[in-house]
């Protein structure tokens, strides 16, 4: 990689081409039709920019949290069937429906809310959760009776159609999650005796559409794995067959020469114990960087591994790099793909002691996105 523009402090670089080929890869493996979820701003990647890449790739169908993400698709320009599933109380479904956004219904009252906002010309398309074992939301099993017969009413007048059933599963064990899908099954029966035939059941994300082939059923919610991160602590990003979407880099912003005993960041949690220069990255916890990184997170400058010294600011750490030649705008890159010799998210999660998940995610709107090759 080059230098970072004039002017620009910090960027994450998103490679579409890696999320088209990681949903490619992945669609191959499973054999079952792929919602892409692009939730959370596609996963700190832009959420347009990953939904489009992703439907290039073969996904059928979009997934989001909630309904203004589902919008933020449709004003993007994104026309794929797009599922929303957690609303909050009283939330206004009249906007999705004529928008065409599928529906995620955890309870009766949502359901007679979806079936409200429907009109004599435009049915609802609803995909009904269920409770397989997570805590979370979805109908309760005591409930599956009383709010699949309503379905199946509001469905055979016109008001909604019961497009697809759903859960999620715990990844705690795979015995757990052959639980959750045996608790689904009783589901999908009485789904099936209230007189439901929804066409797509989903239970599965990335870990057990990889691992798990049984849940796979007519469908797999993907989000990591499109992303090319790995769901699993035993096997990397390209053990799996997928590539990285991000890079994080930055400009170091200044040099400085110190003597021994000079104290770095606040606290001085960290001394140099020789002469030493130190770099200056401008990049901090308010970027997403995390502070529970301080003294441990890797970067690379100039092509040389170092770690952060002391502690990570809102702004901005430091880096000890001895005696390189490092001058001011020389790129630092604090995560990428590993397989390009630069630390992977991964890492970067282990140093703060979280998920790749949160660290991809978090990356703060400060950071510039460009697309790789612009």
């Amino acid at each position: 990689m080059s230098r970072l523009a004039p002017g620009v402090l910090r960027e994450a670089i998103i490679d579409t081409r890696a999320i088209t080929e990681n949903v490619r890869h992945l669609r191959a493996l499973v054999g079952v039709d792929v919602m892409a979820v692009v939730k959370a701003d596609g996963y700190g990647h832009g959420a347009v920019r990953a939904a489009a890449a992703a439907l290039a790739g073969g996904a059928t169908r979009l997934g989001v949290t909630d309904l203004t993400e589902a919008l933020q698709l449709r004003r993007g320009g994104i026309d794929a069937p797009i599922l929303a599933w957690l609303h909050a109380p009283g939330t206004s479904f009249d906007e999705a429906v004529a928008s065409g956004i599928e529906l995620g219904i955890s309870s009766m009252e949502q359901l007679q809310q979806a079936a409200a906002a429907a009109s004599a010309d435009r049915s609802v398309g609803v995909h009904l959760k269920v409770e397989t074992g997570l805590g979370r939301n979805g109908i309760a099993p005591a409930e599956f009776g009383r709010v699949f017969a309503e379905a199946a009413r509001l469905e055979r007048i016109g008001r909604l159609r019961v497009t697809g059933l759903f859960s999620h599963l715990s990844n705690a064990s795979p015995d757990d999650d052959r639980a959750a899908l045996a608790r689904f099954d009783e589901a999908q029966a009485a789904a099936s005796h209230a007189g439901l035939a929804p066409r797509l059941r989903h239970l599965a994300a990335t870990a057990a559409a990889i691992d798990l082939p049984e849940t796979r059923l007519d469908c797999v919610r993907l989000g990591l794995g499109i992303y090319g991160l790995s769901p699993f602590d035993d096997r990397s990003p390209a053990e799996l067959g997928l590539r990285p979407a991000m890079t994080v880099r930055a400009a170091v912003a200044a040099v400085r020469r110190v003597p021994a005993g000079h104290g770095v960041s606040y606290g001085y949690a960290y001394r140099t114990d020789r002469e030493t220069t130190l770099a200056l990255v401008p990049a901090g916890y308010a970027d997403g960087v995390p502070r529970q990184a301080s003294g441990a997170g890797p970067v690379v400058i100039t092509g040389r591994r170092f770690r952060v010294s002391g502690r990570i600011a809102m702004d901005q750490f430091v880096v000890d790099v001895g005696n390189a030649p490092v001058q001011v705008g020389d790129e630092v890159v604090l995560f990428g793909d590993p397989s390009m010799g630069v630390p992977g998210a991964e890492e970067w999660a282990d140093a703060a002691s979280t998920i790749n998940y949160e660290i991809v995610t978090r990356i703060g709107p400060r950071v510039h996105r460009r697309e790789a090759g612009a």
